[in-house]
């Protein structure tokens, strides 16, 4: 999108080079930019660095000349991301905190207050793209990257939000962002990329909930419904978790046990053998979604073929939208693996993102 060189743009500074380019590249375009770091709730228990990420991020905005600024975001992370987080594991779903994350406090809570005080644009350091077309719509595109493609963590974005953002990197491989970042003297040019969940970093999730849920143990069964193992609670482990309950029943011959089902009522877990074992528990293609958002504002078309994802990275899938009632579905060409509740679905047309819904039931047994 072509912008006028007086608007005022706020850009996420994470501390990270992503963010830091984004930065880079608009105040050399011209725009009146301002850095921002969003500081949001963190546990006692967890390591916290973000001191450190902050002044990494004032770092790179006083060689930039731009002003920084924090906005103090604990209290809505807090509810939005961390609260939903732990109460949907509580509920026996697998959610998904980074999309939360974007939706409530990088295009929420930022973006408002942003607007507030005087921005006409914020950027982040997303690699996504967006475009407006002949009608004026703003589309959603993913990133020219697509190992760093992140455009499944915004389909809950709306018009309101995109038409107030940039992503400046999103037209770069990560490896044009890192050499750009290198000619151009910024420190973070070679700082690692951050993993894990949103602001958090890597969180190992069982210890994380071990903090807010008591342990439970229950039986570990197998597909005959016998018992053969224990965990420490339902609510601690996801579909096609391999490690973390404890298998007492043993053969000689066994392979290594996935988890193909759990129960929170009986707070049991169900197993099978075998990464390629064909199951009707862990195996599905069509699944009913909640909580949609089609980011045109209009619903995709049942008579037309779309891509989907059911998690992050996943090579797309060839799948169709079904409507029934008030109910939507996604039918996907092929079986889908480890397919839990509470898992985006995020649909695509070529490289454009249309928007997704969440996992609201698994429908099975999975016929073609």
């Amino acid at each position: 999108m072509i912008l006028n060189k007086d608007k005022k743009i706020f850009v996420a500074m994470s501390g990270g080079v992503d963010s830091s380019l984004s930065a880079f590249l608009l105040k050399e375009k011209g725009y009146n930019i301002t850095g921002v770091f969003i500081k949001v709730w963190h546990p006692d228990f967890l390591e916290c660095d973000w001191k450190k990420e902050r002044n990494d991020a004032m770092r790179i905005c006083a060689q930039l000349d731009i002003p920084f600024l924090t906005f103090d975001f604990e209290k809505e992370y807090k509810k939005e991301v961390a609260d939903y987080m732990i109460e949907e594991y509580k509920n026996g779903r697998t959610p998904n905190p980074d999309v939360m994350c974007n939706k409530n406090i990088k295009f929420g809570a930022f973006l408002n207050k942003a607007k507030e005080i005087g921005a006409d644009m914020i950027a982040t350091g997303h690699y996504a793209r967006v475009d407006k077309d002949k009608n004026g719509k703003v589309k959603l595109f993913a990133g020219v990257d697509k190992e760093k493609d992140q455009s499944y963590f915004l389909w809950t974005l709306n018009q309101e939000q995109l038409k107030y953002t940039l992503f400046p990197v999103g037209d770069l491989e990560k490896s044009e962002v890192r050499k750009i970042a290198e000619r151009s003297k910024l420190s973070t040019a070679q700082k690692k990329d951050s993993q894990g969940l949103c602001f958090l970093g890597k969180v190992q999730i069982k210890e994380f909930l071990k903090n807010f849920v008591e342990e439970k143990r229950g039986n570990v069964l197998n597909e005959k419904n016998e018992i053969i193992g224990f965990h420490d609670g339902a609510f601690f482990y996801t579909i096609g978790q391999r490690h973390g309950f404890k298998i007492t029943k043993k053969k000689p011959d066994e392979k290594p046990y996935y988890i193909i089902s759990k129960n929170i009522d009986d707070n049991t877990i169900t197993v099978s053998e075998g990464s390629e074992k064909e199951s009707s528990l862990f195996n599905s293609n069509k699944v009913e979604i909640q909580n949609t958002n089609w980011i045109s504002g209009e619903k995709p078309d049942e008579n037309k073929k779309y891509l989907g994802r059911i998690r992050y990275r996943q090579p797309l899938q060839k799948c169709s939208v079904e409507y029934e009632k008030e109910k939507t579905f996604i039918i996907f060409e092929e079986k889908q693996k480890a397919v839990a509740l509470g898992q985006s679905v995020v649909l695509y047309d070529k490289e454009e993102c249309l928007g997704g819904g969440v996992i609201q039931e698994i429908i099975k047994p999975w016929n073609h």
